[in-house]
């Protein structure tokens, strides 16, 4: 297992309360003047959501009506998510993939402080040159 890697993804997601949310987008939209688009999403946890072109990333603005402060939560890609999983397991680093409902082959975990991970599989796109 040591060769496990793990790279960024290009994926950043900010997961606001619904309260906030009609705001925070007019924020990106308006005052920042990005590129901001309502997608479409069925999602148990998230009503609605915005993607926001951020440079080279992408920024997912979700609107979470049950949540009171924003989180935000980031991508990492592997070559093996399995395998990746099974070392951060031998480490402490347990999955928790009860926080949101995604692809069975992508695991959910949290550093120490509480940052929320989506582990998902590196693509040959993905890959640094």
């Amino acid at each position: 297992m040591s060769g496990i890697k793990f790279n960024g993804g290009i994926n950043i997601a900010i997961k606001i309360p619904k309260s906030k949310y009609q705001e925070t987008v007019k924020f990106y939209k308006e005052i920042l003047k990005l590129e901001v688009t309502e997608r479409e999403i069925n999602n148990p946890t998230v009503s609605r959501t915005h993607e926001v072109k951020f440079g080279n990333n992408v920024i997912w603005l979700d609107c979470v009506d049950n949540y009171t402060h924003s989180e935000t939560w980031l991508e990492l890609k592997t070559p093996n998510v399995e395998e990746a999983t099974e070392y951060l397991k031998s480490r402490g680093i347990e999955t928790c993939d009860e926080l949101e409902e995604i692809p069975k082959e992508n695991h959910w975990i949290m550093d120490p402080a509480g940052s929320v991970f989506i582990i998902g599989k590196e693509d040959h796109q993905d890959s640094p040159e």
